[in-house]
């Protein structure tokens, strides 16, 4: 009996240490999900240059400049190269050497921008007054005045190029917004990566998914938004409408002498 009665007494200090354990299981993952909740309410702190209202702002623009391009300067969309190399190799197969150099010249700007941009980042990226950043949006301001000297016509080429060169610069330079890779220039990466997250949602009803998703599509509606302010002020204004996307440029210029904003977690 007694060894009965000891055995009982082992077997309810055992359940009872497992309801314990559970219990203190159950009460961690509560814990978990209430530091989830409340990481996701915490407002972060991000530079300025990568949050979203800068992320639309030059979504804008790159539309406007693809559609300033294609209307007012030979029909080129110069803000991607892939039209450009394609041509370049179609040239080439034809045995058009000249007209081989002629689509080259582009594609060997956007180059140089990506390594420019990178040299200032490298050696003004530590500075505190200025940010390296302004330095693009700067000079991408000052080229894109430059354009206004460049005749219509036969000098198109050259325009092209220096939009090529701008673009480059700023899809160098920003290419994260609120945490999130991102292209303001371009839809091709933005679609593909909007559609996954879209994807994920749909079988997943992942927020952070829905919240991706939103965020890639945000930045393809303002490249359109700025795709069709540009088509309408470039028939109205002519080469002059140049001068409307530099202001949106100016607008991000001084929104980056703010250093940090907060992420209100909406992407």
């Amino acid at each position: 009996m007694s060894w009965d009665t000891e055995e009982k007494s082992v077997l309810l200090k055992e359940d009872g240490l497992e309801r314990k354990i559970e219990k203190a299981e159950q009460k961690a993952k509560r814990v978990k999900v209430e530091i989830e909740k409340a990481e996701q309410e915490v407002k972060r702190e991000i530079q300025m240059s990568e949050t979203t209202i800068v992320g639309i702002l030059l979504a804008l623009v790159g539309g406007f400049l693809d559609a300033y391009t294609y209307l007012c300067r030979g029909k080129v969309f110069a803000n991607a190269q892939t039209g450009n190399i394609v041509l370049f190799g179609i040239k080439l197969s034809e045995g058009d050497w000249r007209g081989g150099f002629y689509y080259c010249l582009p594609i060997l700007a956007f180059a140089v921008g990506v390594i420019l941009s990178e040299r200032i980042r490298s050696k003004f990226g530590h500075q505190k007054q200025f940010h390296w950043r302004q330095m693009i949006i700067l000079s991408e301001i000052l080229i894109l005045l430059a354009t206004l000297l460049v005749p219509r016509g036969d000098w198109d080429m050259i325009a092209n190029i220096m939009v090529s060169f701008v673009c480059s610069l700023q899809v160098q330079s920003f290419r994260k917004f609120d945490g999130y890779a991102c292209a303001t220039t371009m839809c091709t990466g933005n679609l593909r990566s909007g559609t996954e997250h879209l994807n994920k949602y749909l079988n997943t009803k992942s927020k952070a998914s829905l919240k991706a998703c939103i965020h890639y599509y945000r930045i393809i509606l303002f490249f359109i938004v700025g795709a069709f302010l540009g088509a309408v002020l470039t028939n109205g204004l002519g080469v002059k409408a140049i001068v409307l996307a530099c202001v949106g440029l100016l607008l991000v210029f001084f929104l980056m002498f703010r250093r940090e904003a907060k992420s209100l977690g909406v992407c």
